[in-house]
């Protein structure tokens, strides 16, 4: 494997790890520490030969699985270690070297982003008690989006509220669009055109993409804003707040928790979250199922259409993520609503292109394009981790 990155992504009770090598063939050692700090705590995974692996750790806290995960590759040693950061503020807008002062202002955006930023910093304090001489990067969520110009990130909400305290639209998946708009760079033919990305997933976002650089995404100050998804509202009013707790008598707490974990497909379904049971529920007349699915390819071609706006010209759409590299009927409802656009969809193409496949979906009539990306945001992570790097030599001392 030619100098590999280990990629980081700490949860509050998890680690998911990718070993990235700079060779795009070589199998990639990838897993999950997961339920750490209880008695079921586990490290699962496929090896660099493509075998599962699975083995308990009792009670590990994140240091103690760092280390069992380090055990795990196979003597293959990286030479940096890429950690997901998902909020970095206005701050910043390229992957950073961890240091004190990166540290620091990590947790400085803490009150934007709670449950990510000081699960983040375990992964991050765990790798430099293990390995202190071993280069650590911050990759970025919000990153890429710092490129929106003040009339798609600014609130219509005074002044102050932005100048002292951050509040704005900040976007995430910044991994996985700035890694899908360089694939369309590389495939398309249209170098750094107009593009829309679809990341449909269990979270969802779209990007409006001009010349390599976000100009607009669905998501905001956090990553309820936007899209239905597959717990998440995604837009509401905003007035919901206050119309809950007067007449509930709800907590901000019992709101939040709504908004976030009981809603999006589940709650619209009263089913699952899951699109692949959604889809076989909807086959077999489940109304629930059905309601979920038109609401959910509804707001994907609403955003689409609104974030149009913002491209000179409009090169084509791409869609990833597990629902965006899979649904292939999903992707064909979001289309039809779509009609203005000149959009061209390939049936059988549409329809063979999952399971992780890449490649384009439409008649290929000159008009825009239809992509389907497969997303590899450790990929992007550990890209920008090498990139970093080569500009600035680690020095041990």
């Amino acid at each position: 494997m030619n100098d590999p990155i280990l990629v980081l992504n700490c949860g509050s009770s998890s680690i998911k790890f990718a070993l990235v090598s700079t060779s795009p063939d070589q199998p990639r050692l990838a897993g999950l520490a997961e339920r750490l700090g209880g008695e079921e705590a586990r490290l699962t995974g496929v090896d660099g030969a493509g075998h599962e692996f699975s083995c308990p750790l009792h009670g590990a806290s994140h240091t103690e699985a760092m280390a069992a995960i380090f055990e795990r590759l196979e003597g293959l040693h990286p030479v940096a270690v890429g950690h997901r950061i998902v909020h970095g503020g206005e701050q910043f807008t390229q992957a950073a070297r961890i240091d004190d002062v990166v540290v620091a202002a990590i947790k400085a955006t803490t009150a934007l982003a709670p449950l990510h930023n000081p699960a983040n910093l375990a992964g991050v304090k765990a790798t430099l008690e293990l390995f202190p001489d071993l280069p650590q990067v911050a990759v970025f969520d919000t990153a890429f989006h710092q490129t929106l110009p003040p009339r798609a990130y600014r609130y219509a909400l005074p002044e102050g509220l932005y100048r002292n305290h951050g509040i704005r639209r900040y976007g995430f998946h910044g991994s996985s669009h700035a890694y899908v708009s360089a694939r369309l760079d590389a495939l398309s033919g249209r170098l750094h055109g107009g593009w829309l990305i679809a990341h449909l997933g269990n979270g969802c976002s779209t990007c409006a993409v001009w010349q390599g650089h976000s100009v607009d995404t669905s998501m905001g100050l956090t990553p309820l804003e936007g899209l239905v998804m597959g717990t998440r509202s995604g837009d509401v009013d905003p007035g919901l707040h206050a119309h809950l707790a007067r007449q509930l008598g709800w907590s901000l707490e019992r709101i939040d928790t709504l908004l976030n974990k009981e809603s999006g497909l589940l709650g619209l379904s009263g089913l699952s979250n899951d699109m692949r049971r959604l889809e076989q529920a909807a086959a077999e007349h489940h109304a629930g199922a059905e309601l979920a699915i038109e609401v959910f390819c509804y707001r994907v071609a609403k955003s689409l259409a609104a974030l149009s706006c913002t491209l000179p010209r409009l090169d084509g759409i791409a869609f990833t993520a597990g629902i965006g590299e899979n649904a292939s009927a999903v992707r064909a409802r979001v289309i039809e609503q779509l009609p203005h656009f000149g959009l061209r969809l390939a049936a059988k193409a549409n329809a063979a292109t999952v399971g992780g496949r890449e490649g384009r979906i439409d008649l290929d009539q000159g008009g825009p394009q239809l992509w389907v990306i497969p997303t590899d945001e450790e990929g992007r992570i550990a890209e920008e981790t090498r990139q970093l790097l080569q500009e600035h030599p680690y020095d041990a001392t």
